[in-house]
């Protein structure tokens, strides 16, 4: 039986395990990545764990999240991760040059290689044929210490795209129509393996869309075939040594097959507050739109962003629309001021914001009260813009760009042939790497910066025999990391400073809820189903520590931020029986007898509801290794035991 994809790459980068659906197995980390906004909690680990030199191919931490310097708090954790990186034998890419998605698949991805990145959209990798994974900090420092990946062995997914996409109609409507067909939960235990004859006709960019996209379905990741148009993308980024062709043999076997016929897709829309939400233009109909954001890891490309200018071009925005453009990276925009597109989307109207992630995850930009707010980014959940009352609806670029034209959502194919969108790859991208800073050659001499808004990190304690609390809120399905921590403008500058976050936890929900968890000094968070949605952040996981959260019941989780809870020591249970949800109100007295014993010799759990009298089965989905990482109360614990033990 012959190998998909990612069970090639799995397989030459074993550690231990067996490539058997559903068992643990670890991986070697080839690479990792950082950003701002995880990146200085990640590296405060690291140094927690005293390892001089990271020990991967290539880390590489990147400036592109808290960009907005209102205060002193973002540039001194800039300044941090500036000297920890160059101490520590860790690439650094300064603010300005990019965005980390966009910068790592130019300068620095590799097919065949495996890439860790504490942010959930690292898979947008999988666009050249890397296996590419988002995590949790911790999970990143282990790897950039040495460490071993550890996951669940997932499923494969293929995916076979069928025909070639006709005009205006764009890679972002391909992973749209994945969405629509497999739900924000479809892809929850699987990788997403993208074939067919329909691969061909794509650029890497385009498939660096549909790959990143791949975090909202809750898929471990995707990834394309490295082929001939992966080798022509990095011949034109100077970078063809890198290139390794990489195909699935023949006789793969997959799990689960699913089809995008790209003939018959028309362009599509995620309504609000889901990516799941999918609809036709045609069927959203010519709502008003109050403004537009092209830009994002998702649709920041130089090919993007020249069908914009095409599109732009000799236009002028609607005068009911604001209309912001974020290129992708200093490549992109250098390339697009200097054929002149960068003037073009200019003379229409546009204002250009500089190469982050900015609008996408609320820092600036955020719409009026009530606003109509049509987006390229991959997510449109509730309040992520950093307004709480404005629709966000998810389009591709150019349905975007007439759209801000039109001052209402339209339908490109309304344009039909009269504007030329046309667009060939580049033979040779502008490549200038002078805004990446090398290393110190020793770790001796740099000495690291840590201003005042730099707080210790919490750490948890082993395990106790029985665990008792307070059933502190109960919440619906889906909730995301942005409802459990908020990640906007005004927070943002804070992700160092866990104690001053902890006042904001699950503030979207219930304002009062970090008040009473500290009243009654922690207990326990009851929810719905994909519990833990969206960003890989791991604040969601650390705050609910520091505020003495001791256990998560719900339905089901999110697969990154179930490892987070688990990484720090919080218990995620699941109801044996998802009716058992409506068992267990806000308030009730909840305890966990005997539960070290249960967790290290793998025995059944019982939920002790003492308001109502009544015993409520649960289950816990952990590896043997995790067992002992859940006793020890996290990894970084487990990881110093073993350590002092070897």
């Amino acid at each position: 039986m012959g190998l998909t994809l990612a069970q090639k790459i799995i397989k030459e980068h074993l550690v231990s395990g067996e490539m058997i659906a559903g068992q643990e197995i670890s991986i070697k980390i080839d690479q990792t990545l950082t950003q701002d906004s995880t990146g200085t909690m990640a590296y405060l680990q690291f140094e927690a764990m005293g390892i001089d030199r990271v020990k991967t191919e290539k880390s590489v931490a990147y400036i592109d999240h808290n960009t907005l310097q209102a205060g002193f708090e973002n540039a001194d954790d800039h300044k941090y991760i500036q000297t920890v990186a160059s101490k520590h034998g860790i690439y650094f890419s300064r603010p300005g040059n990019g965005i980390c998605h966009q910068v790592q698949l130019e300068r620095f991805g590799k097919p065949g290689k495996t890439l860790l990145g504490s942010d959930s959209h690292t898979p947008t990798g999988g666009g050249i044929g890397m296996l590419a994974i988002g995590a949790g900090g911790l999970d990143v420092a282990v790897a950039m210490g040495g460490g071993a990946y550890y996951i669940t062995m997932p499923k494969i997914m293929k995916v076979e795209l069928k025909g070639k996409l006709r005009k205006w109609v764009t890679a972002k409507d391909v992973i749209l129509e994945v969405l629509r067909q497999i739900s924000v939960k479809g892809g929850v235990g699987y990788i997403l393996e993208y074939s067919g004859e329909g691969v061909s006709t794509l650029s890497v960019p385009e498939r660096a869309t549909i790959t990143n996209m791949g975090a909202e379905h809750g898929a471990t990741t995707s990834i394309f075939p490295s082929d001939e148009i992966t080798r022509e993308f990095l011949k034109a980024q100077g970078r063809e040594e890198d290139f390794v062709e990489i195909q699935p043999d023949a006789d793969a076997v997959y799990d689960k097959v699913i089809t995008v016929d790209l003939d018959e897709l028309v362009p599509l829309v995620a309504k609000p507050h889901s990516p799941d939400a999918v609809d036709t233009c045609d069927n959203v109909g010519k709502i008003k739109v109050d403004q537009v954001f092209i830009g994002s890891c998702t649709n920041s490309s130089y090919a993007d962003m020249m069908k914009v200018a095409k599109i732009l071009k000799g236009k002028t925005v609607h005068p009911d629309v604001s209309l912001v453009i974020g290129p992708g990276s200093k490549q992109v925009l250098n390339m697009l001021a200097e054929n002149g597109a960068l003037a073009d989307m200019i003379d229409a109207g546009a204002r250009i914001l500089e190469s982050a992630c900015g609008p996408c995850i609320g820092m600036g930009q955020s719409p009026k009260t009530d606003a109509i707010s049509l987006r390229t980014n991959n997510r449109n959940f509730y309040g992520r813009s950093g307004t709480m009352s404005a629709q966000v609806y998810l389009v591709s670029p150019e349905v975007a760009a007439v759209s801000a034209i039109e001052g209402v959502l339209t339908n490109p194919m309304d344009y039909g042939d009269s504007i030329d969108i046309s667009f060939e790859m580049p033979k040779q991208f502008k490549v200038n790497d002078n805004m990446v800073v090398s290393p110190a050659p020793s770790a001796a001499d740099v000495d690291v910066v840590r201003g005042p808004n730099i707080q210790p990190f919490p750490i948890n304690t082993a395990l106790a025999e029985t665990v008792k609390g307070v059933s502190l809120i109960k919440l619906e399905d889906n909730i995301t990391t942005d409802h459990i921590m908020p990640s906007n403008a005004k927070l943002l500058p804070y992700r160092s400073n866990i104690p001053y976050l902890s006042d904001y936890c699950l503030a979207p929900s219930d304002p009062e809820f970090s008040k009473r968890a500290k009243e009654n000094g922690g207990g326990f968070i009851v929810a719905g189903s994909n519990y833990g949605q969206g960003s890989s952040r791991e604040h969601a996981a650390l705050v609910p520590l520091y505020l003495g959260i001791k256990a998560v019941i719900c339905k089901s989780f999110a697969r990154i931020h179930m490892a987070n809870l688990i990484n720090n020591g919080i218990l995620p249970l699941t109801f044996s029986n998802p009716d058992d949800y409506d068992k267990i109100d806000m308030g009730d007295e909840l305890v966990l007898e005997g539960i070290r014993d249960e967790i290290l010799n793998g025995k059944p759990i019982t939920v002790k509801n003492v308001t109502k009298n009544i015993e409520i089965p649960v289950d816990i989905t952990l590896s043997d290794r995790q067992r002992h990482i859940m006793a020890a109360g996290g990894l970084l614990n487990y990881t110093k035991e073993q350590v002092s033990n070897s």
